[in-house]
């Protein structure tokens, strides 16, 4: 797999096949980019699971956060990694050992080896890409913070009289 150029039809059949995301380095935070991903994929359908051992046993956005993939209940088809580079190598390992589908690493996590790992236990493996970013892009949608939302506009404003 070439992990410089993602094919879209690739990226589509992954976020096709995936219902159920374990975010892993969810933050509770309104404000931190995990909050804004994992907000806007359960819009579009997804159930996103929070991962975050700082954060055990809270809820963020109505689901209750996990210390670890081996704990959250029920099947994973993607573990998205909202941490760096490093730690995304153990991550990945655990999410070979759930039987995950799909590690997803989030923009600027690279990991080759983690990524050898989980293609050779047969998973696909996306890096240095945002599932938010690459959903809205494959659906013409650009819903990012303010643009299409009909707040920001290039268009004069009118005076009032």
């Amino acid at each position: 797999m070439d992990h410089d150029a993602y094919s879209n039809t690739y990226i589509r059949e992954v976020l096709d096949s995936t219902k159920t995301v374990a975010m892993v380095g969810a933050s509770p935070k309104w404000n931190r980019p995990s909050y804004f991903v994992m907000k806007y994929l359960q819009a579009k359908g997804y159930r996103v699971i929070p991962v975050n051992p700082g954060a055990a046993g809270q809820e963020i956005l109505g689901e209750t956060v996990y210390g670890d993939l081996k704990s959250v209940p029920e099947p994973i088809d993607m573990v998205d990694i909202f941490r760096n580079s490093e730690a995304a190598g153990p991550i990945a390992d655990e999410a070979i050992e759930i039987g995950a589908k799909t590690v997803w690493m989030q923009l600027t996590v690279r990991n080759d080896a983690a990524a050898a790992r989980a293609e050779a236990a047969g998973m696909n493996v996306v890096m240095d890409r945002c599932p938010k970013i690459e959903f809205a892009r494959l659906n013409g949608e650009i819903g990012w913070s303010g643009v299409n939302s009909g707040v920001i506009s290039s268009k004069r404003r009118r005076a009032r009289a």
